[in-house]
């Protein structure tokens, strides 16, 4: 048994390109499968033996339905709980309760062969099966129950992450409208300025400078106008921040066509998608390259959402179809699409993402409230 544990292990480390805490946890799941479908076909056989029938064939047929049908609704119940993603997350406590529950069900269900006077043994063949066989059952029930249980912790845990997420997404949106009222403000002033300086001054150096004050200004009132506040409020932060990067972010969008959508979910979108973009651009050596572009606009009866940018790497998705981070600290990031499809399917929408001509290009499409 040692043996067979062995090669379920090396096996799975292989052909399931895993890592060993993931391997050893799926090995002793797949332990406890393989004992209980071993004792449930000796089982069938033996009784269909004692009612008279020898024949090969009829063990062959048994064995097949037996391991087939066990393995085929094992595989049923355990594919949305048992995804790479997750096992790279498997911690030695969780895999050393797993194990510890595999020997103790094997050791309970055999007890039997070793010594017929200890509890939970029995003398009779038929009974010793019967004993096997529903222990077994037991142990897959209880591995099951408990993989569902951190299954559902560890969905509370993104769940947390992602409302953590949201909450600073929106808490910078309060600060940056708080600081946009004092940047209108300035700007507002600077206008007064700007006329004062001119009419006191015919100076060539003077009036560049005014030109290009006034050119910077127009620049951000025209590219932050939306229609959309909160989105207003959102671009204009960014674009500052791109700017301070050498980023060039280009937006074409009708914040009208998002007026239906909490405030929140604006933000949870936008400013982790642009965020995700200037992660990715900012590490480009040539600043011509750092290119972002948004936009916004209604396609037959949809809000359809992009942001693009310019991208030379590769990108990988997972099992969840996310993209597979590049961080080291892979277990506290990675949330960005999450939240931002999460968001999404609130108002029954998609979200699709993957590289065009090297242009990373996130799309949206949100049904069109009138």
């Amino acid at each position: 048994m040692i043996i067979a544990a062995g090669m379920m292990y090396g096996f799975l480390m292989v052909g399931g390109n895993m890592k060993p805490l993931g391997a050893a946890y799926c090995c002793a799941r797949a332990f406890v499968l393989a004992e209980f479908a071993a004792s449930l076909q000796w089982q069938m056989v033996s009784s269909v033996q004692t009612w008279g029938n020898q024949s090969i064939w009829v063990e062959i047929l048994i064995t097949m339905v037996i391991f087939g049908g066990c393995f085929t609704i094992d595989i049923y119940l355990e594919k949305d709980l048992l995804k790479q993603n997750y096992l790279e997350q498997m911690t030695v406590k969780e895999v050393a309760a797993a194990a510890i529950m595999a020997v103790a069900t094997f050791a309970f269900s055999n007890l039997s062969f070793l010594n017929e006077n200890v509890p939970f043994a029995s003398r009779e063949r038929a009974d010793i099966f019967s004993i096997r066989t529903l222990i077994d059952f037991g142990g897959i029930a209880i591995l099951h129950a408990y993989q569902s249980r951190i299954s559902e912790y560890v969905a509370e845990k993104e769940l947390s992450v992602m409302n953590v997420m949201l909450k600073s997404q929106y808490d910078q949106y309060r600060n940056y409208q708080d600081s946009l009222d004092l940047i209108q403000m300035k700007y507002h002033d600077l206008k007064h300025q700007i006329m004062g300086l001119r009419a006191e001054s015919d100076e060539e150096k003077r009036k560049k400078w005014i030109d290009s004050m006034e050119k910077e200004i127009a620049a951000f009132e025209n590219i932050s106008k939306t229609g959309n506040q909160v989105l207003d409020t959102i671009l204009a932060a960014k674009i500052f921040h791109c700017r301070k990067n050498h980023i060039q972010i280009t937006c074409v969008a009708d914040g009208k066509l998002l007026d239906h959508m909490h405030v929140t979910d604006i933000c949870s979108i936008f400013g982790n998608a642009l965020d995700n973009a200037i992660e990715h651009v900012i590490l480009i050596p040539d600043p011509k390259k750092r290119l972002i572009h948004l936009t916004v606009s209604a396609q037959k009866g949809f809000v359809f959402i992009k942001i693009e940018n310019y991208c030379e790497a590769e990108i990988s998705k997972n099992e969840e179809d996310l993209i597979t981070t590049t961080k080291k600290d892979s277990k506290n990031h990675g949330f960005g699409l999450k939240s931002i499809r999460k968001a999404v399917e609130k108002y029954d929408g998609s979200v699709v993402f993957g590289v065009q001509q090297n242009w990373f290009e996130l799309k949206i499409l949100l049904p069109r409230v009138l």
